[in-house]
């Protein structure tokens, strides 16, 4: 029987709303600040995430790190996306996750963040080999490479080799090829799988991912919300069942 996507996730889901809204951009683990409370009191709304436990404090601490000395030139989601990826993973008990441009590897150890709890695997695509072996370092650092697996080459050949299901699907590559990476691996999605595509609001400025919004907003056999439309947006769809 597949998994549910429960109460909670939806719950997630809302609250994530806000706080992806509310957080300013470039802050994150080690950096605070975030939404301020009604009528701005003062009071501060989104902190750094807790450890738990010494493994969570050795990956947030490499993710703090990474956000203040390799976010230049990388595109990478922001601490507020990373957390929600972290979240939606955990919560849906997750156990195979498929991102699509690994980058130096940030949100991939967000989103192990969630697996190591749920007993899964990352498989992440790159295609350039210098972030790639950054990526192989930060996944070192954080304690995580055992639960990914990176996939060198062109996404768009590659993942022809994956095999379903998949629980997860992140997509944050080239934004005119959002479109067939969602064609090739949505038959591979569970029913009940999420989706999620990063940088959607990017779409207002250029019709390269105009494709895949097209098709996520239209295809009866999802549901697609919209989160931080007012930054670098991410999409997240639902397969139904």
């Amino acid at each position: 029987m597949f998994r549910t996507v429960s109460f909670i996730t939806l719950g997630i889901v809302i609250a994530a709303i806000g706080i992806v809204s509310a957080q300013g951009p470039g802050r994150g683990p080690g950096g605070g600040r975030g939404g301020m409370g009604p009528g701005g009191g003062g009071v501060e709304l989104q902190k750094d995430p807790v450890a738990k436990d010494a493994d969570e404090k050795k990956i947030l601490d490499v993710l703090a790190d990474m956000n203040r000395n390799q976010s230049k030139g990388m595109m990478n989601v922001s601490p507020a996306d990373g957390r929600l990826l972290r979240m939606l993973v955990e919560s849906t008990d997750a156990k195979k996750a498929v991102e699509i441009g690994c980058s130096n590897g940030y949100s991939g150890i967000w989103t192990c963040l969630g697996l190591r709890k749920t007993g899964g695997k990352l498989i992440t695509h790159d295609i350039d080999e210098g972030r790639a072996a950054l990526a192989r370092e930060n996944f070192k650092r954080a304690g995580v490479e055992g639960i990914v697996t990176l996939v060198m080459g062109d996404a768009h050949e590659t993942v022809k080799n994956l095999e379903g299901p998949i629980d997860i699907l992140f997509i944050d590559a080239d934004k005119e090829g959002y479109g067939d990476y969602l064609k090739q691996l949505l038959p591979k999605i569970r029913p009940g799988g999420l989706i999620l595509g990063h940088n959607t609001s990017m779409a207002r400025g250029s019709d390269g991912m105009g494709g895949f919004i097209e098709a996520i907003t239209t295809d009866p056999g999802l549901d697609t919300l919209f989160l931080n439309p007012g930054g670098q947006g991410m999409s997240l769809s639902i397969k139904k069942r």
